[in-house]
Parts: structure tokens; C-alpha cells; sequence
């Protein structure tokens, strides 16, 4: 069976909030934006919801290249893939100005439409915008990947 970046990762030691380079491609980077501490908080579907389509409007304001934002399984954060190779500083600002931007945010959340949004009932400004005030508060930092042992 293939591995996984993610499940070879020890969530038990990494410290949220924080940015992590996850892989590199050929012409691609995927960043691990963790929000919340893994096992120990997850984001609510609603504001998970609409913090992937804030941030993915957001972040294309603020790096060059993104290609993909994709909600994680576990509701701890996203991972983020970007055709280039931004550096660790690059990426972790470009995502504390996105959260500076959601936290702003005035109006509706784009992409919330039944034409644009496969489900457009769920989503939640409120809460998206205290997800992103908490991780503000507490600090982005560069996280190193820590293998399982």
C-alpha cells in the first residue's frame, strides 16, 4: 500500500497553529496550514466550510500560484498546493494576512450560491472569523515535520 505524507506525520508532537512545507512535486509545493491543535479541537463544518472559501479567494490575493486550498478530513486546518516554490516565511505570511483578511471580512462569502456551492446552506461567517482571530492570537509559526517514530 502507498504512504501517505499526512499519516506518516506524528500529530501527537506538532504544535498548532502553523504552516508546514507537507511536499514538493514536480512544480509543486503543498503546505499543511494547520489551525487547530490535531486530536485535541477540530473547526466546526460550517466554519471549516467557510473559511475554505475565504481563504481560498484570499490567499490567491496574497501568494503567487496558488493552485488548490482543500479542507482536511480531520477539520484541523488545509492543505494548500502552489505551482512554484514560495518559502516558509512567504507562505506562513501570505496565510496570517488571508486570516487578517477573513477577520475583516464584511458582505457575503463568495462562492455561497446553489450555482457555485455544493452546499451552500452550511456555512458560518461567525464562526469563521473566531477560528481566525483565535489563530492570530495564539501566533503562526514554521513547523518541521515530525516523523512517526
Amino acid at each position: 500500500m502507498a504512504k501517505v505524507e499526512s499519516f506518516e506525520l506524528d500529530h501527537t508532537r506538532v504544535q498548532a497553529p502553523y504552516v508546514r512545507l507537507a511536499a514538493t512535486g514536480p512544480g509543486l509545493t503543498k503546505w499543511d496550514l494547520r489551525l487547530a491543535q490535531p486530536n485535541r479541537s477540530a473547526i466546526p463544518t460550517a466554519a471549516l466550510h467557510t473559511l475554505e472559501h475565504l481563504l481560498a479567494t484570499y490567499l490567491r490575493d496574497r501568494l503567487e500560484g496558488v493552485f488548490d486550498l482543500s479542507p482536511m478530513g480531520c477539520r484541523t486546518g488545509f492543505y494548500l498546493t502552489v505551482v512554484g516554490a514560495p518559502s516558509e516565511e512567504e507562505v506562513r505570511a501570505a496565510f496570517e494576512a488571508a486570516l487578517r483578511d477573513v477577520l475583516a471580512h464584511e458582505g457575503p462569502v463568495p462562492g455561497v450560491s446553489p450555482l457555485s456551492c455544493g452546499n451552500y446552506r452550511d456555512h458560518d461567517l461567525k464562526g469563521a472569523k473566531a477560528w481566525a482571530k483565535r489563530v492570530l492570537d495564539a501566533g503562526i509559526r514554521v513547523q518541521e515535520t515530525i516523523p512517526l517514530p
